[in-house]
């Protein structure tokens, strides 16, 4: 009988403690920002219409409320904070202080430097993060193409009783060593651009086993080869691949069975946009078709780009001539629609070489303009600010056009955004999305992750499972679909559980990572809030509401029991992650 009255005692001690927490969250939202009704965008993705997917989107149940649209304008931080906010996934312990160290006067020279260093992410030494890799044994990291569709599906056994885990280990060893590369990678620029390449040339890897077993390859072979690269090149590298072959069903496209989703895709999202898209009408209809620089596309470009793809599949059988059962992507003649084609004002005669028809689509869709635009736009949002200024994305277009045939025109691009005067100076503009505020979490209490499958419900719970937006157009980067009250509230339940050892494989000790010589409650607060935010919090009445709550009543500047530190930190921490301070990029 004790022990069931200490467990009862235990449980109400937790349930009166994430009131407190939940009250004190409350002050904290109240005092800086009104919250937010749901928005609207939050029932469905927008991507309606689209044929062969669904278009409902998982509805969003925790991220931030957006600072901007309650007329807030926190003070704008020191560059590091800025830098490693948008730039990185949040700063670890130390961080700051280095960047601050780092050769040149001026703040934009450190930054500079830095971003210099990040652009260049083989010179980075990350020996870290590769012991924490090497740790997870995550061994189809070295795995061929080839190797994983033999060993984790064409090869397994009827009677393997372990077949189902080897079917599942590539999708999980995507999903564990992403989470520990953005945990531990000091090649975070690298990372950040990575997870903004895989969410533009979206997936859903577990809708099918073809897909699940050539996901490493996705990830390591056509994302992570070409993130700093050369657009064109990743675009080739995604069109071939498995895992966009089977998700876009490009793989069973014929001349007598056209499917147009991968070439809809193409076009809307992957180069030109909807922005582009000026309809039903005629090719020979529209401004610049003449001169072979049609404005923009219509669906009959889109019909013809599908012909130029019929025949694009996978060798994945063994009963069709002229096909293996490897994995690898195959161009079938025999399914290729060989006659003339006309898109975006370029003809495109009959009988052309193998694959040539698809790669003169991609090339005219890298040299028009409008893809210039669109990715320069998505990436001025992912860096600057969900409204981004039209200056920088037009310069950044611009270098995208020019810089189209470079080795590192990506880079060049990112470069052009980043050292522009208006990322300096943008601050509050941007929310961190529900993975960003886990993982920066993270790496703010200096905590270690070693992720299992469980790890991964805190992202369902959230409304953002990793690598799992069902329909093609990926996660949506603006504030209106993060942020709401009742996610506002699932959010809290997470940071509170994930001090509590609710997040499975994080190991997180506060109280190591503390002087001991902090006792008193103003001066616990002031620690924690300069060690996860980097900054004083907004408004001032944020840290007066932390303060109060490890005193519980007391003086501010009189110390605690030490029996009553280690909740007291729990409680501080919990409250900076609830804040609004913790949201903002």
């Amino acid at each position: 009988m004790e022990d069931r009255h200490e467990h009862d005692a235990a449980a109400s001690d937790r349930r009166s403690r994430r009131r407190a927490l939940a009250t004190a969250g409350a002050a904290l939202a109240t005092t800086a920002l009104p919250l937010q009704d749901e928005h609207p965008a939050l029932a469905a993705s927008g991507n309606k219409g689209r044929k062969g997917h669904n278009s409902a989107a998982p509805r969003p149940q925790g991220a931030a409320v957006a600072p901007q649209s309650a007329g807030v304008t926190p003070p704008l931080p020191d560059l590091a904070v800025v830098a490693y906010n948008r730039l990185a996934y949040g700063p670890r312990p130390g961080d700051i202080g280095a960047f601050h160290e780092l050769p040149g006067k001026a703040p934009r020279d450190k930054l500079h430097y830095w971003v210099e260093q990040q652009l260049r992410p083989e010179s980075i030494d990350d020996q870290v993060c590769d012991a924490h890799l090497t740790a997870g044994r995550y061994t189809t990291m070295t795995e061929s193409l080839q190797q994983l569709w033999y060993r984790h599906y064409a090869g397994l056994k009827d009677n393997d009783p372990h077949a189902w885990e080897k079917a599942s280990q590539p999708y999980s060893d995507v999903l564990k060593s992403t989470l520990v590369r953005a945990v531990y990678s000091r090649r975070q620029l690298y990372e950040v651009l990575v997870h903004f390449w895989h969410n533009h040339f979206n997936v859903r890897p577990d809708l099918a086993q073809g897909m699940r077993v050539t996901f490493m390859h996705y990830d390591r072979d056509v994302i992570r080869s070409h993130a700093l690269g050369n657009f064109r090149t990743m675009l080739g590298a995604v069109a071939a691949s498995p895992t966009m072959l089977y998700y876009l069903d490009n793989a069973t496209s014929s001349r007598g069975g056209p499917n147009e989703n991968y070439a809809r895709e193409l076009f809307e999202l992957h180069t030109m946009g909807a922005e582009n898209y000026l309809g039903v009408g005629h090719q020979r209809d529209v401004p610049g078709f003449a001169q072979g620089r049609p404005i923009g596309y219509v669906d009959d470009d889109v019909y013809e780009a599908t012909r130029c793809f019929t025949g694009w599949r996978i060798n994945d059988n063994s009963y069709e001539p002229g096909v293996r059962n490897t994995g690898t992507f195959l161009y079938y003649p025999d399914w290729h629609d060989r006659f003339e084609k006309m898109v975006l004002g370029r003809f495109l005669p009959p009988d052309q070489p193998p694959l040539k028809d698809g790669h003169d689509v991609m090339d005219a869709l890298v040299d028009h303009p409008g893809t210039g635009r669109f990715i320069a736009r998505k990436l001025c949002r992912r860096l600057i600010a969900d409204d981004p200024p039209e200056r920088v994305v037009q310069e950044a277009a611009r270098v995208f056009t020019a810089k189209r045939h470079a080795p590192d025109q990506i880079a060049q691009v990112v470069r052009t955004i980043i050292y522009s005067d208006e990322f300096a100076t943008t601050w509050g503009q941007k929310i961190k999305q529900p993975y960003e505020l886990v993982i920066s979490g993270l790496r703010a209490l200096g905590s270690g992750i070693n992720p299992t499958d469980e790890t991964f419900y805190v992202f369902d719970q959230l409304g953002q499972p990793l690598f799992g937006h069902l329909t093609p157009d990926g996660y949506p980067d603006k504030a209106t679909f993060w942020s709401g009250t009742s996610s506002l509230l699932t959010w809290w339940n997470v940071a509170a559980g994930m001090l509590q050892g609710y997040l499975r494989g994080a190991h997180i000790d506060l109280m190591r990572a503390m002087p001991p010589s902090l006792v008193t409650p103003d001066r616990i607060a002031d620690y924690w809030i300069g060690r996860i935010l980097g900054r004083p919090m907004y408004p001032s009445g944020n840290r007066d509401v932390i303060v109060a709550a490890i005193a519980m009543g007391g003086p501010p500047d009189i110390p605690i029991p030490r029996s009553q530190i280690p909740d007291a930190v729990a409680k501080a921490v919990a409250l900076i992650l609830m804040s609004p301070d913790f949201f903002w990029r």
